[in-house]
């Protein structure tokens, strides 16, 4: 029996639900009878994914929402709470991995990434927070990328952004754990099986049936499982990487 059905309906927010990771892990929680509150900037182009869920059963509602506006983060999180369902587990996905040398960063550059790597995820945290606090229970996961870990060449406005979102779920968890509710951060570290994967890198897609990318469905599995972990043995940071990578 899903949990829908068993204790009252619930929802997963997923901002940043795009064609792979986003859009998996929304598929995989509908699965369970969570309500699929995806979004992405333009609305539209949700319609494929939400009539998958449906398609498989699930029920899924799709908006358009810039996740570096409070505003628009602020009324996302009441109106799904006030129509749809309780937010019971909310999941930052927003990507920016953008490559710049450092000459040629500019500050537009520099201040886009970070709005979207980790001003974006602030803003989703919170509001996820403020809802779940009362109920004293919830699950927050922050997606990151090898950049949390370390910073490369071409690379410091996104590696900068991660680290500072990896602080971010940390602090959130110290913070929020006493209080029952499960912060997490995962690092995906490799390619992830995607149509940009496919067409700019087709030796590293060429790996694909060995193991050698990423699926966008063992991911979301991974999220699944650390939503439903015992309190005694919650996960805070997780790493995933295909064997290929070296580490």
């Amino acid at each position: 029996m899903s949990q829908s059905s068993e204790q009252g309906k619930k929802a997963i927010l997923v901002v940043g639900a795009g064609d792979a990771t986003g859009g998996a892990i929304a598929r995989r929680f509908a699965r369970e009878g969570f309500i699929a509150c995806v979004t992405r900037r333009t609305a539209d182009r949700l319609e494929p994914l939400l009539a998958q869920i449906r398609g498989e059963g699930g029920t899924a509602y799709g908006f358009g929402c810039d996740a570096r506006s409070e505003e628009q983060t602020i009324a996302l999180v009441e109106r799904i709470e006030r129509e749809i369902a309780p937010i019971e587990v909310a999941v930052f996905n927003v990507g920016g991995n953008v490559r710049f040398g450092i000459t040629e960063t500019t500050t537009r550059v520099y201040s886009k990434v970070w709005e979207m790597s980790c001003l974006a995820g602030f803003l989703m945290g919170r509001e996820a927070a403020r809802v779940m606090l009362p109920r004293g229970r919830g699950t927050i996961i922050f997606t990151g990328a090898t950049a949390s870990l370390r910073g490369r060449e071409g690379f410091a406005a996104f590696a900068g952004a991660k680290h500072a979102l990896r602080a971010l779920a940390q602090s959130m968890a110290r913070e929020l754990w006493p209080k029952g509710i499960h912060v997490a951060h995962t690092i995906i570290d490799g390619a992830i099986d995607t149509e940009f994967i496919r067409g700019n890198f087709p030796e590293r897609y060429a790996t694909r049936d060995r193991g050698g990318i990423l699926d966008p469905d063992h991911i979301a599995e991974t999220y699944w499982q650390i939503h439903r972990q015992p309190r005694d043995a919650w996960t805070h940071e997780t790493e995933l990487r295909p064997w290929i990578e070296t580490w």
